[in-house]
Parts: structure tokens; sequence; C-alpha cells
């Protein structure tokens, strides 16, 4: 029998009557679960909640907070190997992907409530005697988290965490693609003694609870994880009642390899941010510019690296590289572009096409050379298992390429030359820039875009931040 989830408002789980999702594993079309598509009213109901809840939760200490937020963090370390199966079968994600998603959301709940007694205001110079000017830290209120389908689990905490120990309740809408995470998520937190109100959670579609959430009044900050179009159709909506916005969207990251790099270990890391969750990663290593010198050797490790890709059903196997695209969607978006460079006189090394597995949205691991700066393979994002490959003169060439884009999430160069190093760091027009070694972010960093990759970011004491509004008060004393 297929379950049909509820939506957790107020503290408990709540009948929806109305429209419902259903949600498929990718790998084989089998139906998993249904969820409510949950509507105004319903998604009302949630934010009242949250607001009703909010003054209460602030007034606690904030090490009281964090020790709830410690609650959960270890309800998913008791749940650890479950939840991580359910990532897979609704995602599509290796199942050591999804363990380490687990274990990292689990950290990074823990690593936010550490800043319960980190967290600071300031004491500002006056120029009037007697007077001294404070700068407090405070909550903004309710906020809304929408999140994204590839990296589905942690994103819970990448929104929740940080609201909540600076004193913030919250309403989450996972993605229609893979909800079912965050309901058993929901339930781990129905065992705590969480105070009611202070985590909410609704399902549905972004064009009928997402609107409703990211419209509401009572909403004081909405935190999104997407694609451009969504973000930018969110700042719209948000615009009309003023509600401050925090964005993290597409990417096009370029990996810049000169001729003097490590090149077993500039392949091993390429590959490794290329075909990490399918590709289906926002901070992925999208295109490559390669000095001329070095084009050969890299293409020659990328080529085996990419044959040598095991990729399937996660749920049947524990020893893949990759597993299925989460949707028809994706496939179709995929195939096209690679179609698109074909005829744009680009060259395809190994893959192509469509996996032949039977069952499931799998596509070949695909190496692509002959690329140039104008074709629409090294522009757009392909949010795929696709890497085109660029020959570049110099790194001066590499560096205006690569900053030649609407986006400007992550960037990579790999170099033994540490003036080069040094050089790309200082020019690269991106959030981050990874010197020798994979695209992936820490936690205690700040993972924020430029241009149209977002709008603030999340991570660290500045994640933290956006989390907050500054309150100024004046004391003067006789």
């Amino acid at each position: 029998m297929t379950t049909t989830y509820q939506n957790y408002i107020d503290g408990a789980f709540v009948e929806s009557g109305g429209a419902t999702v259903d949600v498929s594993n990718p790998a084989t079309g089998a139906l998993l679960g249904r969820i409510p598509d949950s509507d105004a009213a319903t998604v009302d109901q949630a934010v009242t909640a949250a607001r009703r809840a909010q003054p209460g939760w602030e007034k606690l200490a904030p090490i009281e907070r964090a020790g709830y937020l410690r609650k959960i963090s270890a309800k998913l370390r008791d749940n650890r190997k479950e939840l991580a199966g359910v990532i897979v079968r609704e995602q599509g994600k290796i199942r050591q992907l999804a363990q380490v998603e687990v274990d990292f959301t689990a950290d990074y709940i823990d690593y936010m409530a550490e800043w319960a007694r980190r967290l600071e205001g300031e004491i500002l110079t006056s120029d009037r005697a007697n007077e001294n000017i404070f700068l407090f830290r405070k909550p903004l209120g309710v906020v809304a988290g929408i999140l994204p389908w590839n990296f589905p689990f942690f994103l819970i905490a990448r929104k929740l965490a940080p609201a909540l120990v600076t004193g913030n309740t919250i309403v989450i809408k996972p993605s229609e693609e893979t909800p079912l995470n965050a309901f058993e998520f929901a339930r781990l937190v129905a065992e705590t003694d969480l105070p009611k109100g202070v985590f909410n959670l609704v399902g549905g579609l972004g064009r009928s609870t997402g609107e409703a959430l990211v419209t509401h009044p009572q909403v004081d900050l909405i935190t999104f994880t997407g694609s451009v179009g969504t973000g930018s159709h969110i700042m719209q909506a948000a615009g009309r009642n003023l509600t401050r916005v925090n964005l993290e969207l597409g990417g096009k990251a370029p990996a810049i390899v000169l001729a003097d790099a490590d090149l077993d270990l500039a392949a091993k890391a390429i590959y490794d941010s290329r075909v990490i969750n399918t590709g289906q990663v926002c901070n992925c290593a999208e295109r490559v510019y390669v000095e001329r010198g070095a084009h050969e050797g890299l293409v020659q490790r990328l080529t085996k690296l990419f044959e040598d890709t095991r990729y399937g059903d996660p749920s049947e196997r524990d020893d893949l590289h990759m597993g299925p695209l989460v949707n028809q969607a994706g496939l179709d978006k995929v195939a096209a572009a690679v179609e698109q460079a074909k005829r744009d006189g680009a060259t395809v090394v190994t893959g192509g096409k469509p996996a032949e597995l039977g069952k499931g949205f799998h596509y070949e691991p695909t190496l692509i050379v002959d690329a140039r700066a104008d074709m629409d393979i090294m522009r757009k994002e392909t949010f795929g298992p696709v890497l085109p490959v660029q020959v570049v003169e110099s790194l001066d060439e590499a560096i205006a390429l690569a900053n030649d884009s609407e986006y400007g999430l992550t960037s990579s160069i790999f170099t033994r030359d540490l003036n080069a190093a040094i050089k790309a760091a200082r020019e690269l027009r991106f959030g981050e820039t990874y010197i020798n070694r994979e695209h992936f972010e820490a936690m205690q960093g700040f993972h924020a875009g430029r241009r149209k990759s977002g709008i603030g970011g999340a991570d660290g004491k500045h994640g933290l931040l956006e989390f907050t509004e500054t309150h100024v008060v004046y004391l003067q004393t006789p």
C-alpha cells in the first residue's frame, strides 16, 4: 500500500484531504508515495503557527535553542541508514553520497548550534559624551524555506538550523520531486520536544503551495535554492510585500587547467566534480578551459574516467559512480544540449546519448571536445553528466572566457604555479574558487554566487547573519 504523507503544522501531523502529488523512483519509475498539494489555506495555517510560536522561541536563551537542534541531529544519526535509503529511492542518488548527505546534515545542524554562544553584536563609538551605541543582531521572524530536489535533505538543515538558532521559526516546502525525506525528517522532529510551531512542513507544487508561501504577508524571509527562472519569479512575488529573499540559483562553473598542472589530480578532481549526483549540482564543474600543452593529456585521462563510470539503479547496487537524472524533463534537457553541441561542431569523445538500461532516466557520462565559447554547451547550465572542453592559449584567455558568463557561483584552477593561482583567485569573478581540488564547499565557508547565481549566501558566520537583522540602540546616561 502506498503511503500518503501528512503536513506537519503546529507540532502535529494534519490531514489535508485535498489534491495529492505522486512521488516516483527516477531509476525505475515505481511509485513511492504521495504528498499533499497544499492550498493557500493550509499554507496560511502553517505560517500562522510559525508566527504564533516565534516570540516565545526568540525569548529562549540561544543555548536552549541550540539544545533543541542537537536533539534533532541526534535523531538523524540514530536513523542515518533508513534516511539514506529514502534519498536513494526518491532522488536516484548513489548510496555512498546519500549517506554522506545524511551525516553532513547532522553535522551541519550541530555546527550551527555552536553559534548560540558565538553570535555577536557590536558596541559603536558615539559622538556624544555619556552615550553608548549598541548594535544587536535579532531574528527576522518567520522564514519560508523552499528546497531543491538535488540535495533535498541537506538543504533542510541549511535553511532550518541557522534560522532556528538565531530565534526565527520556519515553514519548509520540499521539492515535489523529492519530498519524502523531508516528511521523514518531520517524523523525527515530532519525536523530540521542540516547541510546536517552530518547525512546520507543507508539501505541494511550486505553482500552488510555493506561490502561496512566497506571497504570504506574514513571511519575513524567503530562502530558496533552485533554478534562475524560479528564483526570478520568487523575487517578483516577494516584491509585493517587500519580503527579503535569499537565493541560491544556477551555475556554469569553469575549471581552468594550465600546462604545468598535475593532470592526474586535475582529471580526477574535475571528473568527481562533474559526475557527483549525476551532474545535478549547482557548483559542479560544467566547462573546462585547458591550455593547449595539457589538452591531449587531460582528455586522455578524462576519457578513461568517463568510460569507466558505473551507473544504474543505486537501490540495487552499492558500487556505482552515479544514478539516474531526476525526471524525464531533466533527461530530455541533457540530450538536447548534447545534440545541439554536435550540430555546433563539437565532438563527442565518449557517451553522448541516453543509456539503454530499459527503465529510468539514465544518460551516458559524456565528454565533449572542440567546444567553443559561443556554443550553448559552454554557456547554458546542463545539469547532467556532460563535460565540454575548450582549448585556450593562456591563463588570461581562460580567465576572460570563464568570467564571460551570466553565472558566478563556483570556479577552479589547476596549476603548480602559485603566482598563476593567486592571479586566478584575484581575477575570477565567482563566489568561490577551488585551487587544485574538486568543487565542494565547507560548512564554515560562505556559499554565495554572483550575477544570476543568486543573492545572499549560506554557511558559516556570514550565512548565519542572513537570518538576522540589526537593531541599533542609543543609550544616553546623565
